[in-house]
C-alpha cells in the first residue's frame, strides 16, 4: 500500500475476491487442530513459567527467533536487553527508534515480546510496512506488550496495519497511551480509529501532523463523543480551520465531558472558528481542564467569544492563547471574564502583542483572583509600567507563585526606568516565592491534620 487515500478508499470496498489478490505474497493457513491446542497449553506453561526465565534465555529466545526468520539480531537491542535488571515487572522501554523493521525482523520480536513487557514501546521511524505493522500490532495486543505504544512516522503501515491496531486498541486491558504523529489518516484509517476508539481504554491519544481535517476528523469526532475513556486528545498541527473542523471541535466539547485535555496547537481556526468552540466550552461543568490554542491566527475579536463562555466554564484549569496577535484589547476583552471565573489556574499569554496597558489589565485580574498559579506574558513588550502593575498586583495575590517573563530588560527613554525594570523583576519573584511558601506550608499542614 501507498498509504494514499485512494488505497485506503480501495481497500474499504474491496470483494474478497480482490482482496485475496492484493495480498498476494501473504498466505495465511490453519495448522491441524492438534497444533492449535498445543499451541495455547504452550503459551499457558510460558505463562506459568515466565518468573523463574533468566536474562540469557531471554536474549537465546530473541536470537532463536531472528535464525529462525533470517534476521540479524538488532545490536541496539541487544545492548538495551543487557542493561535489564528486574525480570518480574514491566521493563522500562524497548526504543527501536529508527531500527529497521521490515516484516521478517518484526515477527522475530516476537522471541523477545513472549517474555518481556514494556512500559514503553518505541517504534518511532522503523519504516513498518503493512504486514510487518499487521504481525507487530497483533503480537503487542495478544502479549500485553506495551502500556506507551509509539508509532509516529510509519506511514506506510496500509489497510493490513490500521486494522490490526484497531484491534489492538480495542482488546488491550493496559495500552493506556498511543502516539500515532506525523502519519495521514485519510478516510479508512479515520474509519479504524473510529470503530476503536467507541471501546478503548486509550486516555492518551497524540494525533499532531495527521491530516486529520475534515471527513477524517468528523469520523473520529464521531466515536468521541460516546467515548468515556480518553482524557487527553492532542490535534497540534492539522490545518484545521475555522468551518467545519471547528464545528466539530465545538460538538466535541458539548457532548463530551470526561475529555480533560485539548491541545489544537498550530491550526487556523481563528476567531470564526473560536465561537465555535467556545459554545461548546460553555457547557464543560466538570470535564476540560486544559485548552491550547497556541498560534490559531486569534485576535482580540475573538476574545469577545472566549469571554463570554468562561464565566460558566467550572472545570478549566489551563488556558494557553500564546502566539496570537490578542493585542492590549483581547486582555481588556477577557479581563472582567478572568476575573468571575473561579477556576482558572495557568494562563499562557505569550508573544501575544502586550504592551503595558495590558499588563496592567493583567494586574487587575491578579488582584482579585484567589486561584491563578502561573501568568506566562514573555516575549511581550511590557516595560517599567506594566511590570509596576505587576508586582503591586502581586502583593495582594496570595495564589500567583510562577510569573514567566523575559529575562532581558527592555529598552526605555530614561535610563533610570531600566533600573527600575531590573528591581520590580527582583520584587516579583520575590513575592512569589513567598506565595510558594505558603503553599507549601499549608499542604504540609493540611497533610498532618489529615494523619491526626
Amino acid at each position: 500500500m501507498t498509504g494514499s487515500e485512494e488505497d485506503y478508499n480501495a481497500e474499504l470496498t474491496a470483494s474478497p475476491q480482490s482482496e485475496k489478490k492484493c495480498r498476494g505474497e501473504k498466505r495465511v493457513s490453519f495448522p491441524p487442530d492438534e497444533e492449535i491446542v498445543s499451541g495455547f497449553a504452550e503459551r499457558k506453561d510460558l505463562l506459568r513459567d515466565v518468573d523463574s526465565i533468566t536474562l540469557k534465555e531471554i536474549i537465546a529466545s530473541y536470537k532463536q527467533s531472528c535464525e529462525k526468520h533470517q534476521v540479524e539480531p538488532k545490536p541496539k537491542l541487544l545492548e538495551q536487553l543487557q542493561t535489564i535488571t528486574d525480570l518480574h515487572s514491566r521493563v522500562r522501554c524497548l526504543d527501536l527508534k529508527d531500527e529497521w523493521l521490515d516484516y521478517q525482523a518484526c515477527e522475530s520480536l516476537e522471541g523477545l515480546l513472549k517474555l518481556l513487557q514494556y512500559e514503553f514501546l518505541n517504534l518511532q521511524e522503523a519504516e513498518l510496512d503493512e504486514n510487518g505493522a499487521s504481525a507487530l500490532f497483533d503480537m503487542i495486543s495478544y502479549y500485553d506488550s506495551a502500556t506507551h505504544l509509539n508509532i509516529s512516522c510509519n506511514k506506510r503501515i496500509g489497510a493490513l496495519g490500521w486494522r490490526s491496531l484497531s484491534r489492538l486498541i480495542q482488546q488491550s486491558s493496559c495500552l493506556w497511551r498511543l502516539d500515532a504523529c506525523n502519519i495521514p489518516v485519510l478516510e479508512y484509517p479515520a474509519q479504524a480509529m473510529s470503530r476503536a476508539l467507541q471501546s478503548s481504554r486509550l486516555a492518551v491519544l497524540h494525533f499532531e501532523k495527521t491530516c486529520v481535517s475534515g471527513r477524517p476528523l468528523f469520523t473520529l469526532v464521531s466515536a468521541l463523543k460516546l467515548n468515556t475513556a480518553l482524557q487527553e486528545l492532542y490535534l497540534a498541527d492539522n490545518d484545521l480551520n475555522s468551518f467545519q473542523d471547528s464545528m466539530q471541535l465545538g460538538d466535541l466539547l458539548k457532548y463530551n465531558h470526561t475529555l480533560r485535555v485539548l491541545d489544537l496547537s498550530n491550526n487556523l481556526i481563528s476567531d470564526t472558528g473560536l465561537e465555535d468552540i467556545c459554545e461548546g466550552l460553555k457547557v464543560q461543568k466538570t470535564g476540560l481542564r486544559k485548552l491550547v490554542l497556541w498560534n490559531n491566527l486569534l485576535t482580540f475579536k475573538g476574545m469577545t467569544h472566549l469571554a463570554r463562555a468562561l464565566p460558566s466554564v467550572a472545570s478549566l484549569e489551563t488556558l494557553n492563547l500564546g502566539q496570537n496577535i490578542l493585542q492590549n484589547k483581547g486582555i481588556q476583552r477577557l479581563k472582567d471574564a478572568l476575573i468571575v471565573n473561579r477556576s482558572l489556574l495557568q494562563l499562557g499569554l505569550a508573544s501575544t502583542k502586550i504592551t503595558c496597558e495590558g499588563a496592567v489589565a493583567l494586574a487587575e485580574f491578579i488582584a482579585e483572583s484567589p486561584r491563578i498559579q502561573r501568568l506566562d506574558v514573555r516575549k511581550n513588550l511590557i516595560r517599567a509600567g506594566g511590570l509596576m502593575a505587576l508586582s503591586l498586583a502581586l502583593q495582594i495575590n496570595r495564589s500567583l507563585i510562577r510569573v514567566d517573563l523575559d529575562k532581558t530588560v527592555k529598552k526605555e527613554k530614561e535610563e533610570f526606568l531600566v533600573e527600575t525594570q531590573k528591581t520590580v523583576l527582583q520584587e516579583i519573584w520575590k513575592n512569589c516565592m513567598r506565595n510558594a511558601a505558603a503553599a507549601k506550608h499549608r499542604m504540609t499542614s493540611s497533610a498532618h491534620s489529615d494523619q491526626g
